[in-house]
C-alpha cells in the first residue's frame, strides 16, 4: 500500500508552531525585551524537537517577534517595523515591473490614511509644526525650479503633516510608500511641468492646513494621490 500523505505539510506544521510560540508569549504576559524560556523549556512546553524549534524561532526573528542574542538567550523583540517595511517595499517595487498592483494598493492605503487622519493631525498642530511644513514647501518649490527630484522632500512634507499624531506605525507605512514612489521618480523621470505641478499641489495642501480647513485639506490630499496613480500607470504601461 502506498504511504499515506502526512496530515499536515512541514510548512503548515512550522506555521502552527510559530503561532503556538506567539500564543505562549502572550499567555505568559511577556513584554518587549522580556527573556523567553530556554530552548529546553520551550521544547518541553510545545512538544517539539530542538531543530524544529530553532527553525521556527529563526522565522519569528525575521518577522520581528523574537530577538536571538547569541550567548545571552532569546527575548521578545522590541517594537520594530523594519521587517514589515522591507517586505512591503520590496513587493511594491517589484510590482512596478508588471502591472503595479501592489504599488497601487499602497497608494490606496496611504490615501485612506492621510485623507482620514489629516483633520486629527491639524487639531494637534502647533505654530512650530506649520512653520516647519512651510519651510519644506519652499524647499520643494526651489527644487522644482532647478528641475531636481522631489521624492525625498515630498516624503518629508507628508511626515511633517502627521508628526503631531506621534503614530510610529503610520510613519513606517509612509516610509514604505515613499521608497516605492522614489523608484517611480527615478525610473519614470519627472518633467519640469510635473515638478512644478507637484510643488503647487503641496502648497495647496499646506494652505488648506494653515487655514484650518479640514475638508479642503482632505480633498487636496486625495487629488494629490490621483496624480501618483497616473504616474504609476504611465510607468507600468511602457
Amino acid at each position: 500500500m502506498a504511504a499515506r500523505a502526512p496530515r499536515f505539510s512541514a510548512q503548515a506544521r512550522l506555521a502552527a508552531l510559530q503561532s503556538d510560540i506567539m500564543d505562549l508569549i502572550l499567555d505568559s504576559k511577556l513584554q518587549a525585551g522580556s527573556p523567553l524560556p530556554t530552548e529546553a523549556e520551550l521544547c518541553s512546553a510545545l512538544g517539539v524537537g530542538r531543530n524544529t524549534l530553532r527553525e521556527s524561532l529563526k522565522v519569528l526573528q525575521a518577522l520581528g517577534v523574537v530577538e536571538i542574542r547569541h550567548g545571552y538567550g532569546m527575548f521578545v523583540a522590541p517594537t520594530n517595523f523594519d521587517a514589515l517595511t522591507a517586505g512591503l517595499s520590496f513587493r511594491g517595487r517589484l510590482s512596478l515591473r508588471q502591472q503595479g498592483k501592489e504599488a497601487l494598493e499602497l497608494v490606496d492605503v496611504r490615501q485612506t490614511l492621510e485623507s482620514g487622519l489629516i483633520g486629527q493631525a491639524m487639531t494637534l498642530m502647533t505654530p512650530e509644526h506649520l512653520a516647519a511644513i512651510e519651510a519644506t514647501v519652499r524647499e520643494m518649490e526651489s527644487l522644482a525650479d532647478q528641475g531636481q527630484a522631489l521624492a525625498a522632500v515630498d516624503s518629508e512634507f507628508h511626515r511633517q503633516l502627521f508628526e503631531p499624531l506621534g503614530n510610529e506605525l503610520l510613519t513606517h507605512l509612509m516610509s514604505v510608500f515613499w521608497d516605492v514612489y522614489s523608484r517611480i521618480h527615478a525610473e519614470a523621470g519627472m518633467k519640469a511641468a510635473s515638478l512644478h505641478a507637484t510643488a503647487q499641489m503641496h502648497r495647496g495642501i499646506f494652505e488648506a492646513v494653515r487655514a484650518g480647513d479640514k475638508a479642503l485639506a482632505s480633498e487636496r490630499i486625495n487629488s494629490h494621490f490621483d496624480g501618483i496613480r497616473e504616474a504609476i500607470a504611465e510607468l507600468v504601461s511602457r
